[in-house]
């Protein structure tokens, strides 16, 4: 199934969107792009001049999820080229879909130099079959490399707990010897000296 359909949109949303659940505010932000990416793949706003539909760089910065700058940023990277009127940039449905993919590679943690190969593979004129293997084996390398990353991480996070729980205890052991060892001092108890002793003393001085 191709990454990119002739006519330069997604195929569908559900072979590349896959909606991960995560933790805290990250979670909210990585799905609202996801969200925006499935839903422009399959409603395209754009504008249509009776030929073809174009975008302009900020209809599809609201459809995505990020910010004009970012937009311009891939383009600067070589991968958007969109079509110049002057200063201004026309995107058109192949553009799009490749900001797509971008999306899609960034997300999982592609850098742009793969997601570029990847790219590059659309005009091979194959059906995308090249394009679909060298994506897979970088989405399996990935995946590889993720699991050995949360392997790393478990292994650091259970090597912390047993550092703290080590701790603690050492801890509590301190704080009980000391209450044993004050429990063992003499107690010194002072006394209000005699009239006597009083007097003898004064005398003294």
């Amino acid at each position: 199934m191709p990454l990119l359909r002739a006519g330069g949109g997604l195929r569908s949303a559900a072979p590349g969107f896959v909606r991960v659940r995560r933790q805290g505010k990250q979670e909210n932000v990585v799905d609202h792009q996801l969200d925006n990416a499935a839903q422009a793949a399959a409603a395209p706003a754009g504008h249509c001049d009776g030929n073809s539909i174009t975008f302009s760089i900020t209809q599809l910065a609201e459809e995505f999820g990020l910010t004009t700058r970012a937009i311009r940023f891939y383009e600067d990277k070589g991968l958007l080229k969109p079509e110049r009127q002057g200063q201004t940039r026309i995107y058109h449905p192949r553009d799009r879909a490749r900001l797509i993919l971008i999306v899609r590679g960034r997300l999982v943690g592609l850098a742009l130099s793969e997601i570029k190969e990847i790219l590059s593979l659309y005009d091979l004129e194959d059906g995308c079959e090249t394009q679909n293997r060298v994506a897979i084996d970088k989405f399996k390398r990935r995946i590889a490399s993720l699991e050995k990353q949360r392997k790393e991480i478990e292994l650091q996070i259970a090597t912390l707990k047993e550092s703290c729980q080590k701790l603690e205890d050492t801890l509590q052991g301190q704080m009980a010897q000391a209450l044993v060892d004050a429990k063992k001092r003499p107690r010194v108890v002072k006394t209000q000296p005699s009239a006597a002793q009083a007097k003898t003393s004064a005398a003294t001085v």
